[in-house]
């Protein structure tokens, strides 16, 4: 009876022992298929192209492909949406901005939260807004747009109602006292056709895709809303120096994943995309199309959240102070 105590014993031990290490590994053998990051806009746009630049560069990290998914609509809603009711297993991933996992938390009725139904990974890249006019346009600096807008019935255009740069020209107009109207657009292609038709006046937008229009003197460049200068257009003044402090926007960019996913798994993700982010050409590709990664500190979930909460708390009040409703 006792060898046979042993026996059953030693059994159930070596079942313990054959069984711990599989639970405890279970997480170790992330990735083992085909991881999808999930962009809510078309092909071709900002968010796309920085997805693939840094998706490229993560599969040799994860040793798994990584398919860059577009899904369009509703204001990105349908992406994130999509997310937020993916398996939370680190296979589904969503890359987003301060208009998805921000602006539309307060601007949309949303099946999900912006916040609690996701697990922050990472920062990715940021590149500021600024403000342009149409080369006609008969000021130089800020204080002169001011006067101008102040003397003049003026158009501003807009892509979609209540986005990013919606909220900036918002917060612009109280501080500035100027008036102007919004020109909708349902993409930055024809409003930039419009700008440099002199159809249009003004308008606030993400400063990469005007650059080379700026810099080819087909529009001008009023202010950057950063605290800084901007390295690609070091000649252009900040919002504070051109007398309306305090304006700061930006589109920075994020990565997150499923509510629950499990913490090492988020790490395994995020490690990639830091190795990924100081790859000097990866950077290079970044900065090509007006991006810059951040900064090493700042490629953290924590980083990631406490940028969102920031960003909540300067940009809510402002949308439901204007009742503003996005599409």
């Amino acid at each position: 009876m006792r060898w046979c105590s042993a026996s059953i014993q030693g059994s159930l031990v070596a079942l313990v022992l054959a069984v711990v290490p599989a639970a405890l590994n279970a997480q170790d053998v992330f990735p083992s298929k085909t991881i999808t990051v999930t962009v809510g806009f078309a092909p071709g746009g900002n968010t796309d192209v920085i997805a693939r630049i840094v998706a490229e560069r993560m599969e040799p990290v994860l040793g798994q492909r990584i398919v860059v998914d577009n899904k369009p609509g509703a204001g990105s809603t349908v992406a994130a949406g999509h997310v937020a009711r993916s398996a939370p297993d680190g296979y589904t991933l969503a890359i987003g901005h301060n208009q998805t996992h921000v602006i539309n938390g307060a601007s949309m009725n949303l099946p999900y939260d912006v916040v609690k139904d996701f697990e922050p990974v990472s920062l990715i890249a940021d590149t500021p807004q600024w403000v342009i006019s149409r080369k006609t346009l008969p000021a130089n600096d800020v204080q002169e747009l001011i006067a101008w807008l102040k003397a003049n019935k003026a158009t501003a255009g807009s892509v979609g109602v209540g986005g990013p740069t919606d909220l900036s020209a918002l917060s612009f107009q109280k501080q500035s006292g100027t008036q102007f109207q919004f020109v909708p657009y349902r993409g930055g292609a024809p409003l930039i056709q419009d700008l440099l038709a002199n159809q249009i006046d003004i308008a606030f937008g993400q400063a990469a895709n005007y650059l080379g229009q700026v810099r080819q003197g087909q529009l001008k460049a009023f202010a950057v809303l950063s605290k800084q200068r901007w390295w690609a257009a070091p000649d252009v003044p900040t919002m504070d120096e051109a007398g309306v402090p305090g304006l700061y926007a930006s589109f920075w960019h994020g990565v997150w994943a499923p509510k629950g996913t499990p913490k090492e798994i988020i790490a395994k993700v995020n490690a990639a995309i830091v190795e990924s982010l100081a790859d000097p050409a990866v950077q290079q590709r970044l900065k090509d199309i007006g991006q810059e990664p951040w900064p090493r500190d700042k490629q953290t979930p924590e980083a990631l959240a406490a940028q969102q909460k920031s960003e909540i708390e300067v940009w809510w009040p402002v949308i439901k102070a204007n009742n503003i409703k996005g599409e």
